[in-house]
């Protein structure tokens, strides 16, 4: 039922009711106190539960219709993903143009997707616009240039004006591509550009895009070594050090028992959790479960691209498939239905220190279930709290 059918029905009941004043006051107090629920709904809508897991959900990810909102200049035409294919195709040939390797291209379609859903807007914050919402005042170009999808791809990728592009970051090509894409970009939130990297990859194949090509990081040319460095989803999990000793410690199921050589102890890593939970949380764990797990244990990164690919890493005698009765401090994992999965820490009594969950990019505690109640996910086991490849 919409709010229209709400209204019908109270207007009706004011129509039905003719005996007695009573009666209409009555049905005139029905009609005030659904207004009054429209009004709640305006001003207080229902959140959304979802698995915010490192993979991007964001607009722009769906075919749908698009207006166009350019003023003309680079417009292409068609459903919203047959355009940003025709964007991603444009930026793919600038690159190519500045002998850049396909991870320029990767960088810069996570950008867009970003900044404009990868679409040519002729509008945003001040006097942004474009595809990269770059502006006229900071010296990338006039409006016209910069609506002008080429123009604005060779500005990210070379520079403009005092503004420094892509190949001006130094050592680009090896950073993980949010951390390169934020070098570029400046923007308030750094942290959302990692989380486009699975759908851009996407539509990189839908256009026709290498992205494996390989190429020059400085646009001369010469190739050069441009292996990247994936770390949690590039941005997913790159964290800040985590800090602690040289604390390990024994991990026993009751039947097993493990050596640990995390940096944290058990103790201090639940200890370390509950602290930076709740009202002690910051807002920068979004789509970063992975890297919070690690965080909690004294590491800086967990050396794993995705959360859920991290319990195939750990060993196979330490999975614990389905079983929902793990020690204090193990690490849970579930399956989500997108490719990156989730992890949280277990800190006992069925409480799990988790992000995203009540609050995007918060850490909350809540109770374990509440990702398959909440997100419908499926619960996949627990290990306890290794990290084969964390550093």
């Amino acid at each position: 039922m919409d709010q229209r059918d709400v209204m019908r029905g109270a207007l009706k009941a004011t129509g039905v009711v003719k005996k007695g004043a009573q009666l209409k006051f009555g049905a005139i107090a029905l009609v005030v106190f659904f207004v009054g629920l429209l009004l709640l709904g305006m001003f207080f809508p229902a959140g959304q539960a979802s698995a915010s897991d490192c993979e991007d959900t964001g607009p722009g990810t769906a075919d749908a219709s698009a207006a166009s909102d350019t003023d003309g200049s680079g417009a292409v035409s068609g459903s919203l993903h047959e355009q940003q294919v025709e964007y991603a195709k444009a930026i793919d040939n600038a690159a190519k143009k500045a002998k850049l390797p396909g991870r320029a291209t990767l960088i810069a379609l996570m950008t867009a997707m970003q900044e404009s859903t990868m679409q040519n807007l002729g509008h945003g914050h001040l006097d942004s616009v474009g595809l990269f919402q770059q502006r006229p005042s900071m010296n990338w170009g006039t409006k016209q240039q910069i609506m002008t999808p080429s123009y604005s791809a060779a500005s990210f990728f070379l520079g403009r004006g005092t503004n420094d592009g892509l190949v001006d970051i130094k050592g680009w090509a090896k950073l993980p591509l949010g951390t390169a894409a934020q070098k570029v970009q400046k923007s308030a939130h750094p942290e959302l550009y990692a989380g486009h990297e699975t759908a851009m990859r996407k539509l990189a194949k839908d256009a026709g895009i290498n992205l494996e090509r390989g190429g020059s990081s400085t646009g001369s040319g010469d190739t050069d070594d441009n292996t990247p460095v994936t770390s949690e989803n590039n941005g997913c999990g790159v964290a800040k050090p985590g800090g602690g000793g040289s604390a390990g410690g024994k991990f026993t199921d009751g039947k097993q028992t493990w050596d640990l050589k995390n940096p944290r102890s058990v103790e201090e890593a639940i200890a370390w959790a509950k602290k930076n939970s709740g009202p002690g949380s910051s807002a920068n764990w979004y789509q970063r479960c992975l890297a919070f797990t690690a965080i909690v244990y004294g590491w800086n990164v967990s050396g794993v691209n995705y959360a859920i690919d991290h319990y195939s890493v750990v060993p196979k005698s330490m999975q614990h498939d389905g079983d929902r009765h793990p020690p204090a401090g193990a690490l849970m994992y579930w399956d989500t239905g997108h490719r990156a999965g989730h992890i949280a820490v277990y800190l006992g009594d069925g409480k799990v220190a988790s992000n995203d969950i009540l609050r995007p990019g918060y850490i909350d505690v809540v109770d374990a279930e509440l990702f398959e109640t909440k997100w419908g996910a499926k619960y996949i086991g627990w290990t306890p709290p290794v990290f084969p490849r964390a550093g």
